[in-house]
């Protein structure tokens, strides 16, 4: 069993412009855009901190104020909900001022996600860190924080959440060469690629938005050349962990195969909020039997 030290925190970018939801983003960070009843950002934290994760890290960009302010305290509304006698509503808006110790710095240029990830280094210090991207929503009833967190525990190295995707898919995508540990539910990673060919592609194996770094990542990162659009890519960074040994060294990843919504892009945007509103006990049963009626309609 490695001795390394405990995930405590964790890393949530937020600094995208959110372009391809524009106009809805441009007054509006799009971490902010509503799933059901809460925005996307608060799944994110609220899955860190179900993680035993109460100490995180936004990394921020100019017009991103609003994260700040929902889960900042609004004693103003707080009154007049209580005096209303509105408690379901109250404590929802006191959840999110209570989910964790949050604190914020700005990236400033935008560089790309590992210059992000860079940015918190100072905030990090010499511990290995988690990071969450609010692109992917996973079901709070399917675990994989934890389990990369134990994973990372016990190789000491990086962990990077996988899955499989259609292979004409691949492209959009960072992609990983793996191989098989004898014994183990997670694998090694040979290789990472950030948005292959199809035709160059590794595998199959999809990295999404969950990562459980080594500290040695913050010092990569400081000598990772800018790559694929002209930004300072942590695929790179974690390539360079995956063909190192000693401290730090070594990429590890989870195969995952739980309930994920990719918020991404405006159709899987749409697809999580349906899902997700399907499975709302209150609002599910009148939903369902209206998209049933629907969808009936369009068939006719």
């Amino acid at each position: 069993m490695n001795s390394a030290p405990r995930v405590r925190k964790a890393v949530i970018p937020a600094a995208g412009l959110g372009t391809r939801f524009l106009p809805a983003t441009k007054a509006m960070p799009k971490e902010m855009l509503p799933v059901v009843d809460k925005p996307a950002i608060q799944y994110v934290v609220q899955e860190a901190v179900s993680a035993g994760l109460q100490d995180i890290l936004m990394i921020t960009g100019r017009n991103k104020r609003a994260l700040e302010d929902h889960f900042d305290r609004v004693p103003v509304t707080e009154q007049l909900l209580e005096a209303k006698g509105d408690g379901d509503r109250l404590a929802a808006v006191q959840h999110a001022t209570k989910l964790g110790d949050i604190h914020y710095v700005r990236q400033g240029d935008p560089k790309g996600l590992g210059h992000a990830v860079l940015r918190a280094k100072t905030h990090v210090g010499d511990e290995p860190f988690a990071v969450l991207l609010g692109d992917d929503l996973i079901d709070e009833r399917d675990e994989l924080l934890t389990t990369m967190m134990e994973v990372q525990a016990k190789t000491g190295g990086s962990v990077v959440a996988l899955i499989e995707v259609d292979p004409s898919m691949i492209s959009a995508y960072g992609c990983a060469d793996i191989e098989p540990i004898e014994g183990e539910d997670y694998v090694r990673v040979r290789e990472l690629v950030e948005k292959p060919s199809v035709a160059d592609a590794p595998s199959n194996l999809a990295i999404i938005g969950r990562y459980v770094l080594h500290q040695r990542v913050f010092d990569v990162l400081e000598d990772t050349a800018p790559g694929r659009g002209g930004e300072i890519q942590l695929t790179d960074a974690l390539q360079t962990l995956a063909a190192s040994d000693g401290e730090g060294g070594g990429v590890y990843g989870v195969v995952f195969r739980g309930r994920r919504y990719d918020t991404g892009d405006k159709l899987s945007y749409l697809k999580a909020v349906v899902t997700l509103s399907c499975e709302n006990e209150e609002l599910g049963p009148d939903l369902r039997k209206w998209l049933g009626e629907y969808t009936a309609q369009l068939t006719e």
